[in-house]
């Protein structure tokens, strides 16, 4: 993938409003696990894989979990900055395989869809490997927490920050000087 230096500022950008977004915006949405926080910080990410496409979409989450990492988030350390990369990552990589083939509303909706899915089953995995290592307990304590805590969470974040980048990735596209073309399909 050739970075020009407009898709450079472009993902900086995008970037900056992941972090900015993080920053002002992270709350606990189920009470019986605190330390699971909502925030929008994948929103710009989404959007630069449906600009950028999936390998694009995964540079920017790497980067910006590096960046979190080491500023907002940087009580999680490496765990953190690793959980978020393999959550983002996987959701990012689907929807952005799947808008790729299909740049149309629908594959848009289908690409999100299927990447929360991912991204809520990747993350049952990843709890039940770094969090007895983050939080100092077995994983007996953790699996407990999967249907009740982790899966709801995960499909409560990816649900918001679905909807939410579906309804500005085009607005956003144009404000960055970058249209996000869609194929027309006939309806059939």
């Amino acid at each position: 993938m050739k970075i020009k230096t407009k898709q450079l500022t472009q993902m900086a950008v995008l970037a900056a409003m992941s972090i900015l977004l993080v920053y002002l915006i992270h709350l606990p949405i189920i009470p019986a696990a605190p330390f699971l926080e909502y925030d929008p910080a994948d929103i710009p990410i989404l959007i630069g894989t449906f600009m950028f496409g999936p390998l694009g979409g995964l540079i920017l989450t790497g980067v910006v979990c590096a960046l979190q990492g080491i500023t907002v988030s940087s009580s999680s350390g490496i765990i953190g900055v690793l959980m978020h990369f393999f959550a983002t990552g996987s959701f990012v990589l689907v929807a952005g395989m799947i808008y790729k083939k299909n740049r149309t509303r629908k594959g848009a909706v289908i690409g999100l869809a299927l990447g929360a899915v991912t991204m809520t089953i990747t993350m049952v995995i990843w709890n039940l490997v770094f969090t007895p290592i983050f939080m100092g307990i077995p994983i007996d304590a953790v699996i407990p927490m999967i249907l009740p805590m982790i899966v709801p969470f995960n499909l409560i974040k990816t649900g918001v920050n679905s909807v939410v980048t579906f309804m500005v990735y085009k607005s956003v596209g144009k404000v960055l000087g970058m249209e996000i073309k869609e194929v027309k399909l006939a309806d059939k």
